[in-house]
């Protein structure tokens, strides 16, 4: 796992430095430059910059950028490709030679044999960027579904790129701004749908698309998409039972590929369970090295989940794990600016700090971790899926008496109070909220947190009428377009897979473990088992009220069935015990009256009232008030 840069300026030699020193942290094993020579009207050079942490082939010849045989193009990449031996022995067999045991090498080849068709017969995660010294053409691509991140900004014809967008800052050819429809998204969201950042002019190259430079003017293409074309419904439950665990475990020791200390995340939960029962069995005898964060019981007052690591325990003792579990006590005060800094980009989910501090603790003794990050959206287990099945016996109710009925019970129900009924009323006051809107916008609705209603009370004027013509939801309409054919569920997939999956989970999963300079693989995202997961009948997927049915059924072979079968616990922190504690003073300081007025974007009364209205327990604004309070932490740490 490493990380990349690059740019294609006048004397770019004057900004790579700065560039690769600002992403150190993504790998601290070693540093390479490649720089052209002078091209084109305006005297430019590109020049490619890379960060290494050695993971496969740690000797020197895994050196970046790298050169293919002809020293026609050069590379830097970041990720891994686990397919990349069979890959090489097809390009021996064209008559290609190889001089080291890297998939870098592998993937230099293949461009050079196949060309931007080359990508689509990559199983792996990846970023990277290839110059074509004869055509002076720059191509950047990412994988699939968006594991490593890709940044890039043109300024005239000057262009640039990054794994993070700090180190596109820290070339100094553009300045730090916030983008007024990307600010909207993120309230909508708590995240930033791709390509857009919150960075003016500064954007993500969405997952499975490639990106080309040449002359000054570029051009993005997609190169890959999932289809749920090709279900199939003639399999019995047994024989899909068996062909996905017979694929988790492929891709599983697939996924174990490492010349470094390796381990996996250990939840107590099926997917991250799953993984570790399937590590044993590829472990060669080793105990296989697994790592959980636990929670105390009295930050657990405000919260939905249990504490995970009361099951992790039983896993970790039944699989026999090199077991280390951190409990959570971080000086969140501190550790809060650090991570926003880290994410480039705000993303307000409290999980960026239990990600982090686990990946800290891993990072004593491994260099490599696998997860179970995925396994919701392939296999339809969120609660917000459920709850849309819920939501649609209650379409027979006309639209005009649906909305209004549901407001009203909307109103009545509290949204934080402590105690044992704390997760049933906020769920079923967020339900309300949204099940009486129709398909599409019920879904949006459930992972919406500003409404517009609520942006225009909380913005100011000026922003009012800056984003009145914006539609922070555009880009999910447009992927529930492409797949309006499928089935309900598989639509819902699709869209998370397009959206929440890369701009949330992913993105603050790789940022904060990459602040740790630890790298993650997600076996649950390999494209074996996307391509799977997408032919099973959704009926096995969301089956009466089980989610993940029928990978569930399939896992009751590996693990007991009270882990197959308990209460979904998620990954998170406990934010609504912090914000009524150790992060309140924080809260009172950055989003006092007067520094909301400075900034000139909001309201202050109305997000005095938000924090009133969360603190109270009338309303569960807490993801709100932490929107917010890291917004004004992004904007001291990049714009001011």
């Amino acid at each position: 796992m490493c990380g990349i840069t690059g740019l294609i300026s006048q004397n770019p030699e004057n900004h790579i430095g700065a560039m690769l020193k600002s992403i150190e942290h993504r790998g601290f094993d070693d540093e390479g430059i490649f720089i052209s020579q002078v091209f084109g009207n305006e005297q430019i050079k590109t020049c490619l910059g890379h960060r290494r942490l050695s993971i496969i082939d740690t000797s020197s010849a895994g050196h970046q950028p790298m050169f293919s045989h002809d020293n026609r193009f050069v590379l830097t990449f970041n990720g891994e490709i686990y397919n990349y031996k069979e890959i090489r022995q097809e390009l021996k067999a064209k008559g290609h030679k190889f001089k080291t045991e890297t998939d870098s090498e592998v993937i230099l080849a293949a461009f050079q044999e196949w060309g931007t068709k080359s990508f689509s017969r990559l199983n792996g995660m990846f970023a990277l960027a290839i110059w074509d010294e004869l055509e002076k053409t720059l191509t950047m691509v990412r994988d699939r579904v968006g594991i490593k991140p890709l940044y890039y900004t043109k300024i005239g014809a000057k262009f640039v790129f990054a794994s993070e967008i700090k180190a596109i800052l820290a070339s100094n050819l553009i300045n730090a701004e916030i983008d007024p429809e990307a600010l909207n998204q993120y309230l909508t969201f708590l995240w930033t749908p791709d390509p857009h950042t919150l960075f003016k002019n500064i954007y993500k190259l969405p997952p499975a698309h490639f990106l080309t430079w040449k002359n000054g003017e570029i051009s993005v293409h997609e190169w890959w998409d999932i289809s749920f074309d090709q279900i199939e419904h003639n399999k019995s439950e047994s024989d899909w039972c068996e062909e996905i665990l017979s694929t988790l475990e492929r891709v599983v020791a697939m996924e174990m590929v490492s010349d470094v200390p390796l381990g996996s995340f250990l939840s107590g939960g099926i997917d991250s369970s799953s993984i570790v029962a399937l590590m044993k069995n590829h472990s060669k005898g080793k105990q296989v090295s697994t790592y959980t964060i636990g929670t105390e019981q009295e930050d657990l007052r405000y919260d939905i989940i249990p504490d995970d690591a009361v099951w992790a325990r039983k896993v970790g003792k039944l699989l026999e794990t090199d077991y280390h579990e951190i409990m959570l006590k971080p000086n969140v005060v501190e550790l809060l600016p650090m991570l926003v800094y880290h994410t480039d980009e705000p993303i307000a989910d409290p999980a960026i700090i239990s990600s982090y501090l686990i990946s800290k603790a891993a990072r004593e003794t491994l260099t490599v971790l696998l997860s179970g990050v995925g396994g919701d959206e392939i296999f339809a287990g969120y609660p917000r899926q459920l709850a849309m099945k819920f939501a649609g016996v209650s379409d027979f109710i006309p639209q005009f008496i649906r909305q209004p009925l549901m407001k009203t019970v909307s109103n009545f129900l509290p949204g934080g109070l402590p105690g044992k009924f704390t997760a049933p009323l906020r769920n079923a006051k967020k339900f309300t909220k949204s099940a009486a809107m129709n398909f599409e916008n019920r879904y949006l609705g459930f992972g919406t947190y500003f409404t517009d209603e609520a942006k225009q009370k909380l913005y100011s004027e000026d922003l009012k009428q800056t984003t009145k013509d914006f539609n922070p939801y555009k880009y999910h309409h447009q992927y529930f377009e492409r797949v309006k054919d499928a089935d309900p569920l598989n639509r819902l997939l699709y869209v998370d897979l397009k959206t929440f999956l890369p701009c949330l989970n992913l993105a603050y999963t790789d940022k904060t473990s990459m602040a740790a300079n630890l790298e993650v693989r997600v076996p649950f995202l390999n494209v074996e088992m996307l391509e799977l997961a997408a032919k099973i009948p959704v009926e096995l997927k969301l089956k009466g009220m089980k989610r993940k049915y029928i990978f569930k059924k399939a896992t009751e072979k590996l693990l007991p069935h009270d882990v197959v079968w308990r209460k979904k616990a998620g990954f998170g922190a406990p934010i609504r015990s912090w914000l009524r504690g150790e992060l309140r003073p924080m809260v009172e300081d950055l989003l006092s009256e007067e520094n909301i007025k400075r900034r000139g974007l909001f309201d202050a009364k109305e997000v005095r009232l938000v924090i009133d209205s969360n603190l109270s327990g009338k309303e569960d604004f807490n993801l709100q008030v932490f929107q917010l309070l890291t917004l004004e932490l992004w904007m001291r740490k990049f714009l001011d």
